[in-house]
């Protein structure tokens, strides 16, 4: 019998031993639950001392916590669109915030996620942002909530120096408004209402909570929470960029935000490090409100969840402000994975791609394979975090620029040659670049076998409908 039967066979028998559960046997529920511009600023992942993300974190302790998990683009629509359609940028062609995955012809007749589940039995159901922007390809949900955009009209505007360049996003604080108002605990709320129902059918239900993406606002209480005076900053080494080749500059330029200098210079560094961290408190509030509401329903045993990030971010590390890069603190997420009826609670160190999520939730649920996926199932790991794994986490921004990071290293090289190496065992910030090292030469070579052999040019929005092929497939 192989593991993904085996744990089908579980589920049965799980289910049929609660007689309130109303769903098909085999088949568990899925929850999905994904976090915006969330770096590693979480408690389970140590990543900011003054981090507090409670039910994140009792999360981590039920499921598998994967603590050297990376996404496959440090920006959100090519790395959301190679988690929801399991394909890695560099196929795909989506490497930039357009266009639109629906609108490229080579993707539409590919069955993303929730739709490989529609036509697997279940009913799919989405709130807040799970793709860029909040849109949606059509067709891909039966039922759809909320959907806010980045800020609201009721939102005040409380940082109005910010430079020209930010074009309005960059703001950060807290907002006096009814909390119930806040677009997360709206989602949140949403998600719970329909949590609390019965299903005739098994359920994949995804909610996406914006915040901390710019602007950082959460409500005053939270962001009060945190006295200003108090914060620790992120650890900025002078001199850090000067080993690293021109290209990593023009490439991590993000022109919507702030230069760190601005922040240093106007003394609103701890302010945005504040807002930050509560934020990240905030969003776990509303993290919390979904998982207690899933542990107090009929659905409490029988659902997967499955929480992640799209991208990390920093916050003055490198003297960035941004994620665009292909660095370890804007590759490297939270990702949990916690299924009913498998002994979990040990985190796992390997290195793993957030483009696992697609090939492992159908392995998992017993669905029909979907070929053409090019994620590695991490079933294997779910039962022995320490189980043989010979795969490594790839990065891609922009054609031909790609970042592998294996379990002790992080090895870049971009478009015109020019390469980083990096010893996270020694060197966690990544301050010493050692690609020039002759010793290290054969670690490189041996690193650079796992760079995708495809390099498909930028993709274009060609409009249209999508094929009929894969309208069937619901």
């Amino acid at each position: 019998m192989t593991r993904a039967q085996s744990m089908r066979v579980l589920f049965g028998l799980l289910v049929l031993s609660w007689p309130s559960v109303v769903v098909q046997a085999d088949k568990p529920n899925v929850l999905l639950i994904a976090i915006d511009d969330l770096n590693n600023w979480v408690g389970c992942l140590g990543g900011h001392p003054q981090a507090r993300s409670p039910n994140i974190d009792r999360l981590a302790e039920h499921g598998t916590l994967f603590s050297n998990a990376h996404c496959q683009a440090p920006i959100c629509n090519p790395s959301r669109t190679s988690i929801m359609y399991g394909m890695r940028p560099s196929s795909s062609g989506v490497y930039m915030n357009s266009p639109k995955p629906w609108t490229v012809d080579a993707l539409k007749s590919r069955v993303t996620l929730p739709r490989h589940f529609a036509a697997s039995g279940y009913r799919t159901y989405t709130t807040g942002k799970i793709y860029h922007g909040s849109g949606l390809p059509p067709g891909d949900f039966d039922e759809i909530g909320p959907r806010p955009g980045q800020r609201q009209k009721i939102d005040q505007r409380l940082i109005p120096e910010t430079p020209d360049g930010a074009k309005g996003l960059w703001d950060f604080g807290g907002q006096s408004y009814n909390e119930e108002l806040f677009q997360d605990y709206v989602d949140a709320s949403w998600a719970i209402d329909f949590i609390g129902k019965r299903s005739e059918q098994p359920f994949f239900l995804a909610v996406g909570f914006y915040r901390p993406h710019v602007p950082f606002y959460s409500p005053t209480r939270v962001f009060n929470e945190i006295p200003a005076d108090t914060i620790e900053l992120p650890e900025v080494k002078d001199g850090d960029r000067d080993d690293l080749p021109s290209i990593a500059a023009t490439l991590t330029k993000a022109p919507a935000a702030p230069a760190h200098s601005w922040f240093v210079e106007s003394g609103r560094w701890n302010e945005a490090v504040q807002s930050y961290l509560a934020c990240i408190r905030w969003t776990d509030e509303q993290v919390g409100r979904v998982l207690d509401a899933l542990a107090t329903s009929s659905h409490a045993n029988n659902t997967i969840v499955v929480l992640y990030s799209d991208h990390g971010f920093f916050l003055g590390e490198k003297e960035r402000w941004a994620k665009q890069s292909l660095w370890e603190q804007a590759t490297r997420v939270p990702f949990i994975l916690s299924v009913p009826g498998i002994d979990q609670g040990k985190p796992c160190k390997r290195p793993v791609e957030l483009l696992s999520i697609y090939p492992t939730l159908i392995e998992l649920c017993g669905l029909p394979p979907r070929e053409g996926l090019e994620g590695v199932s991490l079933t294997p790991l779910l039962e022995n975090p320490s189980a043989p794994w010979p795969n490594v986490a790839l990065t891609t921004f922009g054609k031909d620029n790609h970042a592998v990071r294996s379990q002790t290293h992080r090895y870049i090289r971009y478009n015109d040659g020019s390469e980083e190496l990096y010893d996270l065992r020694i060197d966690p910030n990544e301050w010493n670049n050692l690609a020039g090292e002759e010793s290290l030469a054969s670690l490189k070579v041996e690193l650079a076998e796992f760079f995708p052999n495809t390099n498909a040019e930028p993709a274009k929005a060609t409009g249209g409908k999508r094929k009929n092929a894969d309208k069937k497939s619901r």
